[in-house]
């Protein structure tokens, strides 16, 4: 599964059961971000008991953005049974300091800044 446009790309690969995100979304609300979400979605439902994040690559990510990973962490803590991975980087200042907040949301997620 992969979305991708010229500004970002969101892949799923399933032998790894990671989605990677690359570039910059600056999706204008939920409406527009509703093709990730689906994704995002079909990944949780899909059984899998390991979900990686990586957002190493994720230059930029608007509100609307950090609103769809906090939704995806709900989704996740109410599934009991997937343990959820985010790789994020030192190099791209928000992430560090948004990304504890999902932590937040979902206490058995594992951060991993790089």
């Amino acid at each position: 599964m992969e979305i991708k446009t010229e500004n970002y790309s969101v892949r799923y690969e399933e032998e790894t059961t990671t989605i990677i995100f690359q570039g910059s979304l600056r999706l204008n609300g939920m409406q527009e971000y509703a093709p990730i979400v689906r994704l995002l979605d079909d990944v949780v439902e899909s059984g899998v008991s390991t979900i990686t994040l990586n957002l190493q690559k994720l230059e930029f990510l608007n509100s609307s953005g950090i609103n769809v990973l906090s939704k995806f962490a709900i989704k996740v803590r109410q599934k009991k049974n997937i343990k959820l991975i985010v790789k994020a980087s030192k190099a791209i200042p928000w992430q560090a300091k948004s990304l504890k907040n999902l932590q937040r949301l979902l206490p058995t997620l594992s951060l991993e800044v790089e």
